[in-house]
């Protein structure tokens, strides 16, 4: 089982570091650490989230806690599952947008909290390891069949409010996105591509953030007359977009954009990863919000979501956090608010974007280093004239540049974001620090 315990969540390939019997031992373990008596289960549509699915229940009933199956579900309609029917665990079989050949599993304690591996994935690794299970319960736990689908579709589309007829592109990437547009059914006229559910993901990897996967999106856009685009992640936890041109908008500005709509229904907290724009900051501030910065990773904006009452978050990956979704993601939600904004200024999207455009960013650049700490330190010591930010690696703020470098969580690889008021200085400066990153 090495290695497949992440930050995040539990993954691996099938029939080699992930398997039934693997699935099994989580299920008891997850049970056994969180002693819950009710769990909710979602999958996706890879051919072995099945079996899998049925591993971890006989697990988690043989510790004496009933099993509520979802079925077939996006992740966040298990989150919105585990929330509305209170159970005390949520578990979503997915490995997101990883190739076909991958799987795993996403957890959350009740009302969707997540467990991250600091706060309790390996204790379930080790528990795992271990075999140090609770005894089987005395009596064993029941399965019973939940299709939280409608529901989720009924709590989502209430926050439409679209006055005019609005028509997008979808790249379903063969995956759970087919199933989480049910949502905008009548509301948003969809076309949509690849919409077949094949967990073997036959026409291009699920992951919106590689801008290869949007090539077929951008063509249909090209060739109709569509207000946007929109492409969704394996699991539908992520959602990209591209505007009326083909033209792809940057995952950040897109939180600031939601963010101008979430103000206008009420004024409070709304945070943005730290790797996002200066301007998402701006326009927070600018819409009479109260913008506040987050480490990179939902478990951690979750947890800072709740404790400050947040109504919304973006990350620059494509993750959209809602208050009301039990503060995880909804991509369909997304959705809806930007069609909200076309809808109500008669704005196109690159339009509306523009404005937003203030900086030049370098986007996330990976560097493969041998002694990441080494170069931490370099930079600290070459940068120290600048404004430190320590929340997530380091950031070096100047009045005219910032920049932030990550290490990996789990290769030796250094993250840059670098942002400034030119392309020019973009440019040089970007150069300049991964020089050093590299040297």
């Amino acid at each position: 089982m090495a290695g497949i315990f992440k930050a995040y969540d539990i993954r691996g390939i099938y029939g080699d570091t992930m398997d039934e019997a693997i699935m099994f031992k989580i299920g008891r373990a997850f049970v056994t650490l969180l002693k819950c008596k009710t769990v909710t289960v979602g999958r996706d549509m890879r051919p072995h989230s099945t079996p899998l699915f049925e591993a971890f229940a006989n697990g988690a009933i043989m510790q004496g806690a009933d099993v509520i199956d979802l079925g077939l579900a996006t992740t966040p309609m298990a989150y919105f599952g585990c929330g509305s029917l209170n159970a005390e665990g949520g578990v979503m079989i997915t490995a997101s947008h990883n190739p076909g050949e991958w799987n795993g599993i996403k957890m959350t304690r009740a009302q969707a909290v997540p467990i991250s591996g600091a706060t309790g994935i390996m204790d379930i690794e080790r528990i795992c390891n271990e075999e140090s299970f609770d005894a089987p319960a005395m009596k064993q736990g029941t399965i019973s069949r939940h299709d939280i689908s409608d529901e989720y579709i009924a709590h989502i589309r209430p926050h439409a409010d679209i006055t005019r007829p609005i028509k997008i592109a979808a790249d379903m990437a063969n995956s759970m996105g087919a199933v989480e547009a049910r949502v905008l059914d009548g509301l948003i006229e969809v076309d949509a591509i690849f919409e077949e559910l094949d967990g073997t993901f036959p026409n291009h990897e699920a992951n919106p953030l590689k801008a290869e996967t949007l090539e077929a999106l951008q063509a249909m856009i090209r060739e109709g007359a569509y207000d946007f685009g929109v492409a969704f992640d394996g699991d539908a936890d992520r959602v990209g977009f591209v505007d009326e041109n083909a033209s792809i908008v940057a995952m950040d500005m897109i939180t600031a954009l939601i963010a101008q709509d979430m103000l206008i229904h009420e004024k409070g907290n709304i945070f943005y990863d730290l790797r996002s724009s200066w301007a998402v900051k701006e326009v927070i501030e600018e819409n009479g919000g109260t913008a506040l910065m987050s480490r990179v990773g939902h478990a951690f904006i979750k947890q800072q979501m709740r404790d400050a009452n947040a109504s919304f978050a973006g990350e620059l990956s494509g993750h959209y956090y809602f208050r009301d979704n039990y503060f995880t993601e909804s991509s369909s939600l997304a959705v809806i608010c930007v069609a909200n904004i076309i809808s109500r200024t008669g704005k196109t999207l690159s339009e509306l974007i523009k404005p937003i455009q203030r900086y030049s960013a370098s986007g996330e650049i990976n560097s493969e280093v041998a002694d990441p700490d080494a170069v931490i330190a370099t930079l600290r010591t070459d940068y120290a004239d600048g404004k430190l930010i320590e929340l997530d690696g380091v950031s070096f703020e100047y009045d005219d540049w910032w920049f932030n470098v990550r290490l990996s969580n789990t290769e030796p690889l250094i993250r840059l974001n670098l942002e400034a008021t030119t392309p020019e200085k973009m440019e040089a400066k970007r150069d300049e620090v991964l020089a050093k990153i590299r040297a």
